[in-house]
């Protein structure tokens, strides 16, 4: 398994990334300006970005596994990788999810906890937001210190 910085064509990825987030203007706002991470094992697995959002704390944009992948470790595997990236760099690091139970676990089985709410977030995309058969409204966001 290795993990690479991507410096150049991170449009290429755009397929993996809308898995989390299904709005492509949406992923547009982040994507040249943070920083993404490709996970190989045996070719792609995995990919994330990650944003500087102010002086001592980042946010994990967008962290996705190819669906025959997921639940395998992966996800795990690179926030992982981003925990000692960023360690000394940050203090903190945010993700903003919807309020469904197994993404905010999977969050906390990483070492994130709550941190605030951003209501109505999911409200702002073109269409209704549905996971694990839930339609999102408020982001949830999580933190962990690094």
């Amino acid at each position: 398994m290795v993990i690479r910085r991507v410096l150049k064509n991170k449009e290429r990825y755009l397929p993996l990334l809308l898995l989390a987030d299904e709005q492509e203007e949406m992923i547009e706002r982040y994507l040249e300006r943070g920083t993404m991470f490709a996970l190989f094992d045996q070719g792609l697995r995995a990919v994330c970005i990650v944003t500087e959002e102010s002086m001592g704390c980042c946010e994990l944009k967008n962290i996705a596994v190819l669906p025959k992948f997921q639940r395998q470790g992966y996800g795990k595997r690179l926030i992982g990788f981003l925990d000692a990236y960023y360690a000394g760099k940050y203090e903190w690091m945010y993700v903003g999810t919807g309020d469904v139970p197994s993404t905010v676990n999977f969050y906390r089985s990483c070492g994130f906890h709550f941190s605030h709410r951003c209501k109505d977030f999911f409200l702002q995309y073109d269409h209704p937001i549905i996971e694990d058969g839930i339609l999102l409204t408020d982001m949830v966001y999580l933190k962990k210190l690094l």
